[in-house]
């Protein structure tokens, strides 16, 4: 069977960048727009992924593109993100090696939509029960959860993650989920208290209010308008394609699917509720004696109480610990007031603390969730992070989230040119190394200990005096004034004293993206992190359950003098962590790209796309790629394809592999520079090479295809004539057999037919006069003319007395078979009627004058059309059992004689008697409760229906009724009680009474 490679076959540009000829910056971004421009968002460069944000939902991940991918090899179907998840998990599986799945890019190319997918083909090609089922939920409702809570809308997406997500899954030796652990990097927290213009803050807030009900916004003392919330940016509350309320309920269901009890889930929502009261919390200045400002809450809507009564916390508590500051030092404790700015400051400081830290709850408990203790089998990592981001407005968030892109660009470069030279040791290939950019100095310039940016932001804010982002800028232009990656307005990398691109309280760092100019206020506060003491012992005086659990340093019996770590020197450890984890599994990479800044679809902006392929090194990973050789496969998959190019390993080849291809090659003429032999795989160092032998395979084809049609068609002609020939000799045996039989028959009819007459003439001759012959001749054949009607009573007359016995006999013998005929015409449901009608036969003939007229009328059953009539339909819906007769009758009144038309419907266990207009069902009897029936022996339709004296329906009455149809509908009730073997027999009463 022939391995079909659409990498190669029918591809739509080049579907692996590693044979894109000529490589070249313009070529890669012509390759891309041209598959983009087709639907094909995927491209390869060997075994990474691109790919391109198509903004709009495609057909290729449905569970027939899973079950198409699943076990194959990475490069037998076209590019796909579930090719590389599959491989990576068949490596997990089969091979027992821990995976990563690296997905990078820009805020809004597609990463976590990537993440979801690789997550979900996983869960959909592993073992299936109900306990694996059961982890597999889990994993991948936690992502409704998380995205709630920690994604927002951003100028560059509508679902942008403003936090960073490390998932470490654990496999059995069966390749079945067991649990995971999630880590989160970094929640951009700031954007509580301030979101940019046209951007969202944090999804949930919206999602709450738009979508609970409102006995829960009750409870939680909140209003559906966004506009009474200081923390809700407005101008982009709502967003086009993103439904709050749906989502709020699909988050809900995940919350309980996770494992949240309801408790949990509405304490969480009380907490989201007490963010958005402290952003409408404000103050007021108030003068004291001693000349210094002080400042006061200012609460005219009770927002301050309803918080309070929220978190359960005294109002006189809270306020306090907004106006004053309490600091110690060593045995020493002052008190300060605040001013107003300042109590601001702790406002926003306590919602930022108190958000971030319930981000951190749910991590931990959804990890409580589907952990399964110490990580001790097989793993798959997936990370899911923050993008690189240049905005025109770049502070301490940026700086730290372009530092983390950093490390992942240092680890990609590490561990893929490991992974190549590795290949080539392992199939003993000569390696040849190229010069790449190595950017461990841009690292080095942030994370040194000594000299890097983070360590400096570090000893500012722990110097004592007077710290501010000025001072430390003079630091920065003081310390790095030498290195090349760094520019300031005062060190001499820049170039002009003047450059208006460069402000004064800037800093730019030329990163491997490109330059990123950084604005230093607010980096000192940022990296303190601080929340005043007052503020976290007051949250740890609070009833709610889970605020001791988020605020524990506020526990008086516990004060810890010691500054806590700077947010810098938390998320330098925890990407230092992450690393050395990302480096003990092998890498899978998906490098994430979006087509352009619009969010719309079937939109390709060269520039934009150009910029990213040039950060992300896309160009320098295919040279690397291609450093040796550009193209490898193993011997097997090489031959199978190109061996009808050569006579001598076509069709088959019966030695081993390698050897087959070395004789394909040889045979081909195909330039020994331009090939190597592995130990598993042939290598082939130029693209066109591999193009042209591509050529010869199709024309190759295009032969063979011409071949296999000649001797097909040949084939088919003679199967078709050989057909017709053996056709032909069986029609014409059957046919000459078929005259034989008839020649003979005919011939043997007209021989009896003479003897009977010569006998005949003979013994008429003998024994009877001629005229008696002539009589008897005529007789019996006149009985030929006897029509084939069971109700056809004529009959030829008898020519003498002496032949009564035998005309009686022939007479009845004859109608006996012509009935027997006739019936054996039936089928089963005119047997069934025919039954019926005899049954009324038995019941009525000669006892109701309406019986005659009735015979000529079929029974119908269903006069209504009850099943076909939409009409009627609810009513039909309705009936348990399959309606036998359905029609319109009239209820006559027992009070006033008047009638009521009614619809009577009969089942094999009760009569419905319904509204004709409106179909309403007025009475249901069952059959067990009815006595009798009653009918008048006159030609009039009515008919009475007796009830069981002392039955539940009893209390209804009797039922005076009339109908067209009561013979039908007498003789089906008959019937009914008749075959029902649990039910007494319906008497049918026939009278003038």
């Amino acid at each position: 069977m022939e391995v079909k490679t659409s990498l190669l076959d029918n591809m739509i540009g080049v579907g692996d960048m590693v044979l894109l000829e000529p490589l070249n910056e313009d070529s890669f971004i012509v390759n891309l727009r041209n598959r983009f421009d087709h639907n094909e968002i995927y491209t390869y460069i060997g075994s990474v992924v691109i790919s391109m944000n198509p903004y709009r939902s495609l057909p290729i991940y449905t569970p027939q593109k899973v079950e198409e991918y699943r076990n194959r090899n990475f490069y037998e179907l076209s590019p796909h993100i579930y090719a590389l998840a599959d491989e990576a998990y068949r490596s997990l599986r089969d091979q027992d090696k821990d995976q990563c799945i690296l997905i990078t890019g820009e805020s809004g190319a597609g990463k976590t939509e990537a993440s979801k997918l690789v997550m979900s083909y996983v869960a959909a090609v592993c073992g299936k029960g109900q306990e694996v089922n059961k982890v597999k939920e889990q994993l991948l409702q936690s992502n409704p959860v998380l995205e709630a809570f920690g994604n927002a809308k951003t100028m560059r997406n509508d679902n942008s993650s403003r936090f960073g997500k490390y998932m470490d899954i654990e496999f059995d030796f069966k390749g079945d989920p067991l649990g995971g652990v999630i880590s989160n990097y970094l929640l951009e927290k700031s954007r509580v208290c301030k979101q940019p213009r046209g951007e969202r803050n944090f999804h949930i807030f919206y999602q709450l209010l738009s979508g609970a009900s409102d006995d829960t916004l009750m409870k939680l003392k909140l209003d559906r308008d966004f506009s009474k919330y200081n923390y809700l940016s407005l101008d982009s509350a709502n967003v086009n394609g993103l439904d709050d309320a749906a989502s709020f309920r699909t988050v809900r269901n995940a919350m309980q699917i996770v494992g949240f009890m309801e408790a949990e889930v509405q304490s969480v929502l009380e907490l989201v509720a007490a963010v958005l009261k402290l952003g409408n919390i404000e103050f007021k200045p108030e003068s004291r004696v001693n000349g210094f400002d002080e400042s006061r809450v200012k609460d005219k809507n009770g927002e301050t109480i309803e918080m309070c009564e929220l978190l359960g916390i005294e109002q006189s508590v809270l306020e306090r610990a907004f106006s004053y500051r309490t600091v110690e030092a060593k045995m020493e404790k002052m008190s300060t007031t605040l001013n107003v700015a300042q109590a601001y400051y702790a406002r926003d400081a306590l919602a930022k603390n108190l958000y971030s830290r319930l981000f951190s709850w749910l991590v931990t408990r959804i990890n409580e969730s589907i952990k399964v203790g110490p990580l001790s089998g097989l793993v798959m990592g997936v990370l899911d992070i923050y993008g690189f981001e240049i905005f025109e407005d770049n502070s301490f968030e940026q700086f730290i989230i372009n530092y983390c892109n950093e490390k992942l660009q240092q680890i990609f470069i590490e561990l893929t040119l490991r992974e190549e030279q590795e290949e080539y040791i392992r199939e003993d290939i000569e390696w040849t190394n190229i010069e790449y950019f190595n950017n461990a100095i841009i690292c080095d310039l942030i994370e040194n200990n000594q000299n890097g940016i983070l360590a400096m932001l570090d000893e500012e804010c722990l110097r004592p005096g007077t710290v501010t982002d000025d001072t430390f800028l003079d630091k920065l232009n003081t310390i790095c004034a030498e290195h090349q990656h760094f520019e300031s307005r005062l060190n001499k990398n820049s170039k002009f004293l003047t450059d208006h691109s460069l402000p004064h309280s800037c800093f730019r760092i030329q990163h491997y993206a490109g330059k990123v100019l950084y604005r230093v206020e607010g980096f000192v506060d940022k990296n303190n992190d601080l929340l005043y003491r007052d503020l976290s012992q007051a949250m740890y005086k609070a009833t709610h359950s889970l605020m001791r659990q988020l605020f524990p340093e506020g526990n008086p019996a516990k004060v810890n003098l010691k500054r806590p770590p700077t947010a810098g020197f938390q998320f330098k450890a925890s990407v230092g962590v992450l690393m050395k984890n990302l480096q003990t599994k092998n890498p899978n990479y998906i490098r994430c790209i979006k087509p352009n800044d619009k969010k719309v679809a079937h939109i390709f902006t060269d520039s934009l796309v150009c910029h990213q392929v040039r950060y992300l090194g896309l160009v320098e990973n295919v040279r690397v790629r291609r450093a040796g050789y550009a193209f490898r496969q193993p011997y097997e998959s090489c031959l199978e394809r190109y061996k009808m190019l050569c006579k001598k390993t076509w069709p088959h080849w019966r030695g081993p592999a390698r050897d087959g291809v070395e004789v394909l090659l040889t045979d081909c003429s195909v330039p020994t520079e331009e090939f190597a032999y592995g130990r598993s795989k042939i290598f082939i160092r130029n693209p066109r090479t591999l193009f042209t032998l591509e050529e010869r395979r199709r024309a190759c084809l295009e032969d063979l295809a011409t071949l296999i049609q000649k001797i097909y068609r040949g084939w088919k002609s003679r199967t078709h004539f050989l057909l017709l020939k053996k056709s032909q000799v069986v029609v014409a045996a059957w046919y000459r057999r078929y005259a034989q039989q008839n020649k003979y028959q005919k011939i043997k009819s007209a021989t009896l037919v003479m003897q009977s007459f010569v006998r005949g003439w003979k013994g008429g001759i003998e024994y009877m006069p001629v005229s008696l012959s002539l009589q008897m001749q005529k007789y019996f054949l006149g009985l030929k003319t006897t029509t084939m009607s069971p109700m056809d009573n004529t009959w030829p007359a008898k020519p003498y007395g002496f032949l009564e016995g035998a005309h009686t006999q022939l007479r009845r013998i004859f109608h006996l078979w012509r009935c027997k005929k006739y019936r054996g015409q039936f089928t089963e449901e005119k047997k069934a009627v025919y039954e019926e009608k005899l049954e009324a036969s038995e019941i009525f003939k000669d006892k109701k004058a309406l019986y005659p007229s009735s015979v000529s009328q079929p029974f119908k059953g269903d006069y209504l059309e009850i099943q076909k009539n939409p009409k009627y339909q609810k009513l039909n819906s309705a009936m348990e059992e399959k309606v036998l007769l359905a029609d319109l009758v009239n209820k006559i009144n027992r009070a006033n004689g008047k009638g009521s038309p009614r619809l009577f419907l009969l089942t094999k266990s009760n009569f419905v008697l319904a509204d004709q207009k409106t179909g309403q069902v007025k009475a249901s009897v069952p059959l067990p409760d009815l006595a009798s029936v009653s009918v008048s022996t006159q030609s009039d339709g009515f008919f009475a229906l007796k009830l069981k004296e002392g039955s539940a329906s009893a209390s209804k009455g009797d039922f005076l009724l009339s109908s067209e149809h009561l013979i039908e509908i007498i003789t089906k009730l008959h019937r009914i009680g008749t075959t029902a073997a649990d039910r007494d027999q319906i008497n049918i009463d026939i009278s003038d009474e």
